[in-house]
């Protein structure tokens, strides 16, 4: 949202009480109406200074607020005249050509965030979050409305953005079209291609005009590794989706499953493998020669590829495009003691950055930002 103002001067008054030509007010601030399912919830900072020696008009201070209220931000005010709507007068104000960008005060943008962050901790994604933290997050959020049948996201994109729904509804589609299922308020989606580094694995088509806010790929990973607690939502929401969208595969895979990485790629393999807590043997034949993930109730304990073992290892692992591989669920006595190679979200999380980080570098889409 814009944080400018503009500047309105008095070009006509007849029989007016209160203001004469050449009298200026200044209107600044944003308004924002937000209809989230059957709730509107109305978030607004405007703020109109009239001439500090008249006495106010609160008619006009009105007309100067509905013309905010209206384009919602004040680089959407067209250039009109604004007539005054009451009593037995007549004035007209015009926009004031001023070359400067005045900030909202402080005070203002404070309240601003605040109401802003209220808004937030009603998401389950941000209920973990205090409300000073929950102002920061704000600094990282952008907004943006969709009409109905325009796409968010398509299959096969860069990972770019990690999105939730305030209004509005959108379908997950496969590639035939069909609908998978279907995204509501509240909803969180997107997050799953940034964690992993691999392309947007479903389109995202908008059923209903939705209003959605969205946090870009780098300021995501500044969320993760500000707040511990939104890492463990995400691990959470990753398990319930893959528990249900891969319960067969998975289980073929804990059977003896032989497939291709070109199919199903290492970070969205192991994911499976963690989530659904398997025990067993993950052998992979690679560019660089033979690998090993071995697994113990979807930990991680032992990982090897060529002469590199544990984390460095994992994370050559995770960057592979290319390869077979077969799981075998029987452990030995030595791998069904051996100590756990550290938290598995934050190793996969580490391994793709390390070995991703120049897909992050995305030039963020258009898109009004919050503050």
């Amino acid at each position: 949202m814009s944080s400018s103002e503009i500047v309105y001067r008095i070009v006509k008054s007849v029989k007016c009480p209160c203001y004469d030509p050449g009298d200026e007010f200044t209107l600044s601030g944003n308004a924002l109406l937000l209809e989230l399912e059957d709730e509107k919830t109305f978030i607004t900072t405007t703020m109109v200074k009239p001439p500090s020696d008249r006495k106010t008009c609160r008619i006009f201070v009105s007309d100067l607020t509905r013309a905010l209220i209206d384009h919602e931000s004040i680089d959407r005010i067209p250039s009109d005249e604004i007539k005054c709507s009451g009593c037995s007068g007549v004035i007209q104000a015009v926009p004031r050509p001023d070359p400067h960008t005045v900030a909202v005060p402080a005070g203002e943008r404070g309240h601003n965030i605040d109401v802003i962050a209220g808004m937030l901790s009603k998401f389950s994604i941000f209920q973990s979050l205090n409300r000073q933290n929950l102002r920061n997050v704000v600094s990282f959020l952008k907004l943006k409305k969709y009409p109905k049948g325009a796409i968010i996201l398509k299959k096969g994109a860069p990972a770019q953005n990690l999105f939730i729904i305030l209004s509005g509804t959108a379908d997950v589609l496969d590639d035939e079209g069909v609908s998978l299922s279907t995204l509501k308020k509240g909803d969180v989606f997107g997050e799953m291609s940034l964690i992993t580094g691999e392309p947007v694995a479903a389109t995202i088509r908008v059923v209903a005009p939705a209003t959605v806010i969205f946090i870009t790929g780098p300021d995501f990973r500044q969320v993760l590794n500000k707040f511990p607690s939104v890492q463990m939502y995400l691990a959470r929401l990753l398990a319930q989706r893959l528990a249900r969208s891969n319960l067969v595969r998975a289980e073929e895979i804990a059977s003896g499953m032989v497939g291709q990485l070109s199919e199903l790629p290492p970070p969205e393999l192991v994911q499976i493998l963690n989530s659904n807590q398997k025990t067993g043997k993950l052998v992979l034949t690679l560019p660089q020669g033979k690998a090993e993930l071995v697994f113990r109730d979807g930990d991680l304990i032992k990982a090897r590829y060529g002469k590199m073992n544990g984390k460095k290892a994992f994370y050559a692992i995770l960057n592979e495009k290319d390869g077979r591989f077969k799981f075998q669920n029987k452990l030995s006595k030595a791998e069904k003691k051996a100590k756990v190679i550290g938290p598995f979200l934050e190793l996969l999380m580490d391994g793709v950055r390390k070995t991703d980080e120049a897909n992050y570098a995305i030039a963020e889409k258009p898109g009004q930002a919050l503050l």
